[in-house]
C-alpha cells in the first residue's frame, strides 16, 4: 500500500462517525482468500466483530498492528471490496444458546441448516470465554459411561474430565465418540438429573458424512438431546476455525444451568490446519511444521474450559472429548504432543489391532485416564480387577508365539485368559452395554469362569446365563445397575449361576 494511499483513506475517516451501533472504524485496503487488512481500526479489539459495507457480511479482528488489522471475513468475501468502510463494536462474536438448540444441525454462526425451521435463542453466548476459576471447579468423580466395555473398565471418563481419542484415519474414533452420545440414551428416557446433553462439532468434514451421522443418531433416538455443529470441508476455512468454539459455548450452557454436557470435537487435526491456514495468510511467522508459534494456546484454552462446577455454582458439568488424526500411529507429531499435553489422557486406536478385527482397536498400553478409578462405579472397579495387565501381559506373550516357542502350563494359561479378555471386549458399533451387563460380563471373565469356554460359544452362554439371571436373580440387576455396588452376596450369586446353568 503507498502512502497517499493511507492519506486518502485517513482523510475519509476523519469525516465520518457512526452507523447504527456499529462505530466506523476504517476502510478495506486490500482483500485476500478470506482475508481483509483494514486501516484504521484501533477502536476495535482483538477478538472483536466487525462489520463490513454489504449487508449482513462481517468479520473477525484476528491481527492489529500499527496501522492495519487483519480480518477474518464471515460470509461472501466477493461482497467486500477495497475501499469499503469498516464498521466496529466491542461486542464480541456470539451464537445463540439453550434448550431450543437441541436436536438441531446448525453451521458456525447458529443458524440452522437441517430445513425444520428458524432456532429463536433466548440467550446468547461469546464464543470465546474464559475457563472456569480453579475456586469453582470441583473434582471430577462421576462417571460418564460410554458403553463401551474397554473404556468404562480400563480407561475410565468423568464428567469434567478431558480425554483424548487419537489414532490414525478410517480406524473407529468417530465410532467410539458416537456411541458415548447414544448411550446417554438410558439416563434421558428415565429423566434422570444425571442426563447428558451432546454436542458434536464436525470440522472439516463432507456434509453428506454429517447427514448420514445425523440419521443415525435420529434412529437411535440420540438427537433429541444432541446438537450438531457443521463446519463442512466446503465451507470457508474461517468457518473450520471458529467451529469448536461455538460448540463449546453451546456446551457450556448447559453445564452453566447445573447440567452435564458432553462436547465432541472431530477434529481438532482438522482445526489446527485452518489455523495454520489464516495465520499464514495474515503473514504470520511459521514455526514448527508451519505452525505459528501459538497454536498450544488454540486448543488450549478451549480444552481448559471443559470442567466440573463446584456445587456453589450449580454443579454442572463439561467433557470433552476431542479427536486428533495421527500419521501412521505417529503421536510424536507436533499438534499430537500439544493435546496430549492438554489432556487428562488418551485413547490410543491401533492400526494394527484393527485389522486384526480387535474392534473397538484400543491400545490397552498407550491408553490412560489420568483421572482413574476416581470416576468409576464400585461395581465395575471390582469386577475389572487386574484386567488391564492381564491383557497387557498377552499381547507381549503373543510375539514369542510367532518363533513357536514351547509353553509351559503357565504361560499357556495366561494366554487363554487374555484371549479370553479380549474377547469379551470387542464389542459392535451403536451397541452400547449397560453398567449390569459390563459388570457381570467381567465379573465372570476376570474370575477365570469363560476360561474353558470356546469363543464361539461364549456368547451363547453369556445369553443363557443373563436369561437366568434376570429370572431367578433380578435383585442382582438391582443391585448393579441402581445402586453401582457388587458386594459379596452378589458376587456368590454370580458364581452359583454359572454351576445351575453349567458350562
Amino acid at each position: 500500500m503507498t502512502k497517499d494511499f493511507y492519506e486518502i483513506i485517513k482523510s475519509q475517516i476523519d469525516q465520518l462517525d457512526y452507523q447504527g451501533d456499529f462505530k466506523f472504524a476504517g476502510k478495506v485496503l486490500q482483500v485476500m482468500d478470506g482475508i481483509a487488512y483494514v486501516y484504521g481500526v484501533q477502536a476495535g479489539k482483538a477478538g472483536g466483530k466487525v462489520r463490513f459495507e454489504a449487508k449482513d457480511t462481517y468479520g473477525i479482528i484476528l491481527n492489529i498492528e500499527q496501522h492495519v488489522a487483519g480480518v477474518v471475513i464471515i460470509g461472501e468475501e466477493s461482497s467486500v471490496n477495497q475501499g469499503d468502510g469498516v464498521y466496529v463494536t466491542n461486542e464480541p462474536f456470539t451464537v445463540g444458546v439453550g434448550p431450543e438448540m437441541v436436536g438441531r444441525v446448525v453451521n458456525v454462526l447458529g443458524e440452522p441448516i437441517d430445513g425444520l425451521g428458524p432456532i429463536h435463542t433466548k440467550e446468547k453466548y461469546a464464543i470465546e470465554r474464559p475457563a472456569p476459576a480453579i475456586m469453582d471447579r470441583k473434582s471430577v468423580e462421576e462417571p460418564l459411561m460410554t458403553g463401551i466395555t474397554a473404556l468404562d473398565a480400563i480407561v475410565p471418563i468423568g464428567k469434567g474430565q478431558r480425554e483424548l481419542i487419537i489414532g490414525d484415519r478410517q480406524i473407529g474414533k468417530t465410532s467410539i465418540a458416537i456411541d458415548a452420545i447414544i448411550n446417554q440414551k438410558a439416563e434421558h428416557d428415565k429423566k434422570s438429573k444425571d442426563a447428558v446433553y451432546c454436542v458434536y462439532v464436525a470440522i472439516g468434514q463432507k456434509a453428506s458424512t454429517v447427514a448420514r451421522l445425523r440419521k443415525k443418531l435420529q434412529d437411535t433416538g440420540a438427537l433429541d438431546y444432541t446438537v450438531i455443529v457443521l463446519a463442512s470441508a466446503s465451507d470457508i476455512v474461517a468457518y473450520q476455525y471458529f467451529a469448536p468454539y461455538v460448540g463449546c459455548s453451546i456446551a457450556e450452557w448447559f453445564r452453566d444451568n447445573g447440567k452435564h454436557a458432553l462436547v465432541i470435537y472431530d477434529d481438532l487435526t482438522k482445526h489446527a490446519v485452518a489455523y495454520r491456514e489464516i495465520s499464514l495468510l495474515l503473514r504470520r511467522a511459521p514455526g514448527r511444521e508451519a505452525f505459528p508459534a501459538d497454536v498450544f494456546y488454540l486448543h488450549s484454552r478451549l480444552l481448559e474450559r471443559a470442567a466440573k462446577l463446584s456445587d456453589e455454582k450449580g454443579g454442572g458439568s463439561l467433557t470433552a472429548l476431542p479427536i486428533i488424526e495421527t500419521q501412521a500411529g505417529d503421536i510424536s507429531a507436533y499438534i499430537p504432543t500439544n493435546v496430549i499435553s492438554i489432556t487428562d489422557g488418551q485413547i490410543f486406536l491401533q492400526q494394527s489391532l484393527f485389522h486384526k478385527g480387535v474392534k473397538p482397536a484400543i491400545d490397552i498400553g498407550l491408553s490412560v485416564s489420568r483421572i482413574g478409578g476416581a470416576a468409576q462405579y464400585s461395581a465395575i472397579k471390582k469386577a475389572v480387577g487386574s484386567m488391564k495387565a492381564d491383557i497387557a501381559q498377552y499381547r507381549e506373550m503373543q510375539a514369542f508365539i510367532q518363533f513357536g516357542a514351547e509353553l509351559d502350563e503357565e504361560t499357556k494359561k495366561v494366554l487363554n485368559r487374555g484371549d479370553k479378555l479380549t474377547y469379551i471386549l470387542l464389542q459392535k458399533e451403536s451397541s452400547p452395554r449397560s453398567l449390569y451387563t459390563q459388570t457381570v460380563m467381567l465379573y465372570l471373565a476376570n474370575k477365570g469362569f469363560l476360561d474353558n469356554i470356546e469363543n464361539k460359544h461364549i456368547d451363547s452362554f453369556l445369553e443363557k446365563y443373563f436369561d437366568y439371571l434376570n429370572i431367578h436373580h433380578l435383585s442382582v440387576k438391582h443391585s448393579i445397575q441402581n445402586d453401582k455396588i457388587l458386594n459379596d452376596e452378589t458376587k456368590k450369586i454370580l458364581e452359583s449361576v454359572v454351576n445351575k446353568i453349567g458350562l
